[in-house]
Protein backbone atom coordinates (compact mmCIF):
# COMPACT_ATOMS: atom_id res chain seq x y z
CA UNK A 1 0.00 0.00 0.00
CA UNK A 2 0.56 3.76 -0.46
CA UNK A 3 2.72 5.35 2.79
CA UNK A 4 1.83 8.63 3.85
CA UNK A 5 3.88 10.40 1.15
CA UNK A 6 1.78 12.88 -0.99
CA UNK A 7 0.15 15.72 0.07
CA UNK A 8 -3.38 16.25 1.35
CA UNK A 9 -6.06 18.80 0.81
CA UNK A 10 -5.65 19.48 4.94
CA UNK A 11 -2.26 20.71 4.37
CA UNK A 12 1.07 18.83 5.49
CA UNK A 13 -1.65 15.69 6.47
CA UNK A 14 -1.84 13.28 3.69
CA UNK A 15 -4.87 12.59 1.42
CA UNK A 16 -6.21 9.54 2.75
CA UNK A 17 -7.80 7.06 0.56
CA UNK A 18 -9.91 4.27 2.27
CA UNK A 19 -11.54 1.26 1.19
CA UNK A 20 -13.99 -0.86 3.06
CA UNK A 21 -13.97 -4.71 1.91
CA UNK A 22 -17.04 -6.52 3.58
CA UNK A 23 -18.48 -9.74 3.18
CA UNK A 24 -18.75 -11.04 -0.26
CA UNK A 25 -17.31 -7.87 -2.11
CA UNK A 26 -16.32 -7.68 -5.57
CA UNK A 27 -11.92 -8.35 -5.73
CA UNK A 28 -12.38 -6.41 -9.11
CA UNK A 29 -13.48 -2.99 -8.08
CA UNK A 30 -11.28 -3.42 -5.26
CA UNK A 31 -8.02 -4.34 -7.76
CA UNK A 32 -9.29 -0.80 -9.21
CA UNK A 33 -9.21 1.01 -6.89
CA UNK A 34 -5.50 -0.28 -5.82
CA UNK A 35 -4.25 0.35 -9.12
CA UNK A 36 -5.58 4.19 -9.43
CA UNK A 37 -4.90 5.04 -5.52
CA UNK A 38 -2.77 2.73 -3.63
CA UNK A 39 0.57 2.27 -6.26
CA UNK A 40 3.45 3.98 -5.47
CA UNK A 41 4.08 6.41 -8.21
CA UNK A 42 8.03 6.72 -9.14
CA UNK A 43 7.29 8.24 -12.40
CA UNK A 44 5.88 10.96 -11.32
CA UNK A 45 8.59 11.61 -8.60
CA UNK A 46 6.03 11.64 -5.20
CA UNK A 47 3.01 9.02 -4.48
CA UNK A 48 -0.47 10.32 -4.73
CA UNK A 49 -2.65 9.55 -1.86
CA UNK A 50 -2.11 7.38 1.33
CA UNK A 51 -4.12 3.96 0.85
CA UNK A 52 -5.25 1.70 3.13
CA UNK A 53 -8.05 -0.94 3.56
CA UNK A 54 -10.30 -1.76 6.41
CA UNK A 55 -12.91 -4.63 7.14
CA UNK A 56 -15.23 -4.71 9.79
CA UNK A 57 -13.96 -8.29 10.55
CA UNK A 58 -10.42 -10.14 10.44
CA UNK A 59 -11.52 -12.39 8.07
CA UNK A 60 -13.24 -11.26 5.14
CA UNK A 61 -14.81 -13.76 2.53
CA UNK A 62 -14.74 -12.31 -0.83
CA UNK A 63 -17.04 -12.57 -3.35
CA UNK A 64 -18.12 -16.28 -4.01
CA UNK A 65 -15.80 -17.22 -1.42
CA UNK A 66 -12.52 -16.77 -4.26
CA UNK A 67 -10.81 -15.83 -1.14
CA UNK A 68 -10.09 -14.53 2.22
CA UNK A 69 -8.66 -11.09 2.86
CA UNK A 70 -7.10 -10.41 6.08
CA UNK A 71 -4.36 -8.46 7.44
CA UNK A 72 -5.96 -5.22 6.78
CA UNK A 73 -7.26 -2.21 9.57
CA UNK A 74 -10.34 -2.38 11.38
CA UNK A 75 -13.53 -0.49 10.42
CA UNK A 76 -12.07 2.33 12.23
CA UNK A 77 -9.79 3.32 9.83
CA UNK A 78 -12.88 4.36 7.71
CA UNK A 79 -13.24 7.16 10.38
CA UNK A 80 -9.48 8.74 9.15
CA UNK A 81 -10.70 9.11 5.87
CA UNK A 82 -10.51 12.09 3.26
CA UNK A 83 -11.94 9.82 0.76
CA UNK A 84 -14.11 6.95 1.51
CA UNK A 85 -14.86 4.29 -1.08
CA UNK A 86 -17.62 2.09 0.31
CA UNK A 87 -18.24 -1.97 -0.54
CA UNK A 88 -19.99 -3.35 -3.30
CA UNK A 89 -21.08 -6.94 -3.39
CA UNK A 90 -23.25 -8.91 -6.01
CA UNK A 91 -25.94 -9.67 -3.59
CA UNK A 92 -27.67 -6.11 -3.83
CA UNK A 93 -31.02 -7.54 -2.05
CA UNK A 94 -28.62 -8.63 1.29
CA UNK A 95 -29.07 -5.62 3.78
CA UNK A 96 -25.62 -3.90 4.39
CA UNK A 97 -23.66 -4.38 7.58
CA UNK A 98 -24.96 -1.72 10.85
CA UNK A 99 -21.38 -1.14 11.77
CA UNK A 100 -20.62 -0.23 7.84
CA UNK A 101 -23.63 2.00 7.09
CA UNK A 102 -22.50 3.77 10.37
CA UNK A 103 -19.28 4.55 9.17
CA UNK A 104 -20.44 6.02 5.83
CA UNK A 105 -22.94 8.21 7.87
CA UNK A 106 -19.96 9.35 9.63
CA UNK A 107 -17.50 10.17 7.51
CA UNK A 108 -20.31 11.96 4.95
CA UNK A 109 -21.26 13.73 8.25
CA UNK A 110 -17.83 14.75 8.65
CA UNK A 111 -17.73 16.47 5.10
CA UNK A 112 -15.54 13.65 3.22
CA UNK A 113 -15.70 12.47 -0.05
CA UNK A 114 -17.70 9.33 -1.11
CA UNK A 115 -16.70 7.10 -3.76
CA UNK A 116 -19.28 3.74 -4.95
CA UNK A 117 -18.06 1.95 -7.55
CA UNK A 118 -21.13 -0.62 -9.21
CA UNK A 119 -23.45 -1.62 -6.62
CA UNK A 120 -21.87 0.36 -3.58
CA UNK A 121 -24.22 2.71 -4.66
CA UNK A 122 -26.79 0.39 -2.40
CA UNK A 123 -24.36 0.95 0.26
CA UNK A 124 -24.67 5.01 -0.10
CA UNK A 125 -28.39 4.99 -0.63
CA UNK A 126 -28.94 2.21 2.15
CA UNK A 127 -26.64 4.52 4.97
CA UNK A 128 -29.25 7.24 3.65
CA UNK A 129 -26.93 9.98 2.02
CA UNK A 130 -28.15 9.92 -1.68
CA UNK A 131 -31.43 11.01 -1.00
CA UNK A 132 -32.14 13.67 -3.28
CA UNK A 133 -29.18 13.03 -5.02
CA UNK A 134 -27.79 11.86 -8.24
CA UNK A 135 -25.98 8.59 -8.53
CA UNK A 136 -25.29 5.66 -11.11
CA UNK A 137 -24.74 1.83 -10.83
CA UNK A 138 -24.94 -1.07 -12.63
CA UNK A 139 -27.53 -1.34 -15.13
CA UNK A 140 -28.60 -4.75 -14.46
CA UNK A 141 -29.26 -3.71 -10.78
CA UNK A 142 -31.67 -0.36 -12.63
CA UNK A 143 -34.90 -1.24 -11.74
CA UNK A 144 -34.58 -2.78 -8.38
CA UNK A 145 -32.59 0.10 -7.12
CA UNK A 146 -35.25 2.74 -8.41
CA UNK A 147 -37.94 0.35 -6.52
CA UNK A 148 -36.00 0.37 -2.98
CA UNK A 149 -34.52 4.46 -3.27
CA UNK A 150 -37.11 6.35 -5.08
CA UNK A 151 -35.63 9.40 -3.76
CA UNK A 152 -32.15 9.23 -5.27
CA UNK A 153 -32.14 10.58 -8.48
CA UNK A 154 -30.41 7.65 -10.59
CA UNK A 155 -28.83 7.89 -13.65
CA UNK A 156 -28.71 4.15 -15.02
CA UNK A 157 -27.28 5.14 -18.47
CA UNK A 158 -23.93 6.73 -17.51
CA UNK A 159 -20.47 5.67 -16.79
CA UNK A 160 -20.44 7.45 -14.19
CA UNK A 161 -21.92 10.41 -12.02
CA UNK A 162 -19.85 13.39 -10.38
CA UNK A 163 -22.49 14.72 -7.56
CA UNK A 164 -19.45 16.89 -5.76
CA UNK A 165 -18.86 15.01 -2.49
CA UNK A 166 -20.54 11.47 -3.34
CA UNK A 167 -19.20 9.96 -6.76
CA UNK A 168 -20.40 6.57 -8.02
CA UNK A 169 -19.46 4.02 -10.59
CA UNK A 170 -21.56 1.85 -13.51
CA UNK A 171 -20.73 -1.58 -13.51
CA UNK A 172 -16.73 -2.98 -13.93
CA UNK A 173 -14.57 -1.02 -16.05
CA UNK A 174 -16.37 1.90 -15.09
CA UNK A 175 -14.26 1.89 -11.57
CA UNK A 176 -11.44 2.94 -13.60
CA UNK A 177 -13.12 5.89 -15.54
CA UNK A 178 -14.58 7.19 -11.91
CA UNK A 179 -10.82 6.47 -10.41
CA UNK A 180 -9.21 8.23 -13.26
CA UNK A 181 -11.56 11.12 -13.07
CA UNK A 182 -10.76 11.90 -9.89
CA UNK A 183 -7.30 11.89 -10.03
CA UNK A 184 -7.61 14.14 -12.77
CA UNK A 185 -9.99 16.45 -10.16
CA UNK A 186 -7.00 16.02 -7.15
CA UNK A 187 -4.34 16.53 -9.57
CA UNK A 188 -4.73 17.66 -13.03
CA UNK A 189 -4.99 16.05 -16.38
CA UNK A 190 -1.24 15.20 -17.26
CA UNK A 191 -1.09 13.01 -13.92
CA UNK A 192 -4.20 11.12 -14.78
CA UNK A 193 -2.36 10.71 -18.42
CA UNK A 194 0.31 9.09 -16.30
CA UNK A 195 -1.92 7.12 -14.27
CA UNK A 196 -3.87 6.43 -17.38
CA UNK A 197 -0.91 5.08 -19.48
CA UNK A 198 0.44 2.93 -16.73
CA UNK A 199 -3.01 1.07 -16.09
CA UNK A 200 -2.80 1.15 -20.25
CA UNK A 201 -6.68 2.40 -20.06
CA UNK A 202 -8.47 4.98 -21.98
CA UNK A 203 -7.16 8.62 -20.09
CA UNK A 204 -10.71 10.25 -20.23
CA UNK A 205 -13.82 8.25 -20.51
CA UNK A 206 -16.50 10.98 -19.83
CA UNK A 207 -18.85 10.30 -17.08
CA UNK A 208 -21.81 10.98 -19.25
CA UNK A 209 -21.23 7.92 -21.82
CA UNK A 210 -23.66 5.63 -22.12
CA UNK A 211 -22.93 2.18 -19.67
CA UNK A 212 -23.01 -0.47 -23.01
CA UNK A 213 -23.58 -0.24 -26.39
CA UNK A 214 -25.21 -2.63 -28.65
CA UNK A 215 -22.75 -3.71 -30.98
CA UNK A 216 -23.63 -5.77 -34.09
CA UNK A 217 -21.73 -8.12 -36.35
CA UNK A 218 -20.62 -4.81 -38.56
CA UNK A 219 -21.57 -5.13 -42.43
CA UNK A 220 -18.33 -3.97 -43.39
CA UNK A 221 -14.37 -5.73 -42.68
CA UNK A 222 -13.41 -2.47 -40.80
CA UNK A 223 -15.51 0.28 -39.00
CA UNK A 224 -13.10 1.30 -36.17
CA UNK A 225 -12.85 5.02 -35.58
CA UNK A 226 -9.45 4.63 -34.13
CA UNK A 227 -7.17 5.57 -37.42
CA UNK A 228 -9.21 8.94 -37.96
CA UNK A 229 -9.57 9.56 -34.00
CA UNK A 230 -5.72 9.53 -34.02
CA UNK A 231 -5.51 11.68 -37.37
CA UNK A 232 -7.84 14.13 -35.39
CA UNK A 233 -5.75 14.20 -32.37
CA UNK A 234 -2.51 15.23 -33.80
CA UNK A 235 -4.34 18.59 -35.85
CA UNK A 236 -6.43 19.64 -32.94
CA UNK A 237 -4.96 22.93 -33.42
CA UNK A 238 -6.42 23.17 -37.10
CA UNK A 239 -9.53 24.17 -37.52
CA UNK A 240 -11.39 20.73 -37.68
CA UNK A 241 -14.98 19.94 -38.30
CA UNK A 242 -17.37 17.06 -38.40
CA UNK A 243 -17.25 17.26 -42.13
CA UNK A 244 -14.01 17.13 -42.51
CA UNK A 245 -13.66 13.79 -39.48
CA UNK A 246 -16.15 12.12 -42.19
CA UNK A 247 -13.81 13.23 -44.81
CA UNK A 248 -10.91 11.07 -43.93
CA UNK A 249 -12.92 8.38 -42.46
CA UNK A 250 -14.66 8.16 -46.19
CA UNK A 251 -18.24 8.34 -44.65
CA UNK A 252 -20.77 10.88 -44.61
CA UNK A 253 -21.48 12.88 -41.54
CA UNK A 254 -24.39 11.21 -40.95
CA UNK A 255 -22.23 7.62 -40.91
CA UNK A 256 -19.73 9.21 -38.84
CA UNK A 257 -22.59 9.84 -36.28
CA UNK A 258 -23.77 6.55 -35.63
CA UNK A 259 -21.08 5.06 -35.96
CA UNK A 260 -19.38 7.57 -32.83
CA UNK A 261 -22.97 6.94 -31.05
CA UNK A 262 -22.14 2.72 -31.55
CA UNK A 263 -18.53 2.98 -30.66
CA UNK A 264 -17.99 5.65 -28.19
CA UNK A 265 -21.54 6.57 -26.94
CA UNK A 266 -20.67 10.48 -28.11
CA UNK A 267 -21.16 12.79 -30.93
CA UNK A 268 -17.87 13.63 -33.26
CA UNK A 269 -18.70 17.19 -31.77
CA UNK A 270 -18.65 16.93 -28.53
CA UNK A 271 -15.48 13.87 -28.86
CA UNK A 272 -13.41 16.92 -30.49
CA UNK A 273 -14.41 19.78 -28.17
CA UNK A 274 -13.48 17.14 -25.04
CA UNK A 275 -10.46 16.43 -27.11
CA UNK A 276 -9.52 20.15 -27.65
CA UNK A 277 -10.26 21.07 -23.77
CA UNK A 278 -7.83 17.76 -22.27
CA UNK A 279 -5.61 19.40 -24.44
CA UNK A 280 -6.14 23.10 -23.46
CA UNK A 281 -5.61 21.96 -19.84
CA UNK A 282 -2.72 19.73 -19.84
CA UNK A 283 -0.89 23.22 -22.04
CA UNK A 284 -1.49 24.94 -18.87
CA UNK A 285 -0.34 22.52 -16.73
CA UNK A 286 2.58 22.57 -18.57
CA UNK A 287 2.83 26.12 -17.43
CA UNK A 288 1.96 28.13 -20.48
CA UNK A 289 -0.22 31.26 -19.28
CA UNK A 290 -1.10 32.70 -22.21
CA UNK A 291 -4.80 31.23 -22.71
CA UNK A 292 -4.92 32.92 -25.92
CA UNK A 293 -2.28 30.85 -26.98
CA UNK A 294 -3.88 27.96 -25.40
CA UNK A 295 -6.92 28.58 -27.04
CA UNK A 296 -5.58 28.74 -30.42
CA UNK A 297 -3.67 26.09 -29.79
CA UNK A 298 -5.85 23.13 -28.74
CA UNK A 299 -8.32 24.55 -31.72
CA UNK A 300 -11.08 26.28 -29.39
CA UNK A 301 -10.20 29.49 -30.65
CA UNK A 302 -10.46 32.39 -28.43
CA UNK A 303 -9.66 32.79 -24.64
CA UNK A 304 -13.50 33.60 -24.03
CA UNK A 305 -14.32 30.00 -25.54
CA UNK A 306 -11.63 28.43 -23.38
CA UNK A 307 -13.38 29.89 -20.45
CA UNK A 308 -16.58 28.93 -21.11
CA UNK A 309 -15.53 25.71 -21.72
CA UNK A 310 -13.38 24.72 -19.33
CA UNK A 311 -15.83 26.42 -16.62
CA UNK A 312 -18.84 23.97 -18.19
CA UNK A 313 -16.44 21.30 -18.02
CA UNK A 314 -14.16 21.42 -15.00
CA UNK A 315 -16.34 23.99 -12.97
CA UNK A 316 -13.47 26.52 -13.03
CA UNK A 317 -11.86 29.34 -14.38
CA UNK A 318 -8.10 28.97 -16.72
CA UNK A 319 -7.17 31.14 -13.89
CA UNK A 320 -8.00 28.89 -11.37
CA UNK A 321 -6.87 25.92 -13.07
CA UNK A 322 -3.47 27.53 -13.46
CA UNK A 323 -3.16 27.91 -10.00
CA UNK A 324 -4.35 24.61 -9.12
CA UNK A 325 -2.70 22.27 -11.63
CA UNK A 326 0.20 24.74 -13.30
CA UNK A 327 3.84 24.53 -14.18
CA UNK A 328 4.27 20.26 -12.73
CA UNK A 329 1.65 21.02 -9.68
CA UNK A 330 2.86 18.99 -6.74
CA UNK A 331 0.67 20.36 -4.21
CA UNK A 332 -2.41 18.76 -2.47
CA UNK A 333 -5.92 17.33 -3.99
CA UNK A 334 -8.78 19.69 -4.66
CA UNK A 335 -10.44 19.73 -1.80
CA UNK A 336 -14.30 18.26 -2.13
Amino acid sequence: MAKESSQGRHGPEPHRVVVIVDENSNPFELGCATEVFGLRRPELGRDLYDFRLCSPEPRTLMRDGFFTLTGVAGLEAADEADTLIVPNRPDVEVPRRPAVLDAVRRAHARGARLLGFCSGAFTLAEAGVLDGRRATAHWQWADEFRTRFPSVRLEPDVLFVDDGDILTAAGSAAALDLGLHVVRRDHGAEVANSVSRRLVFAAHRDGGQRQFVERPMPDLPDESLAPVLAWAQERLDAPLTVADLAARAAVSPATLHRRFQAQLGTTPLTWLTRERLALACRLIERGESRFELVARRSGLGTAANLRTLMRRETGITPSAYKRRFGHRHTSSPAGV
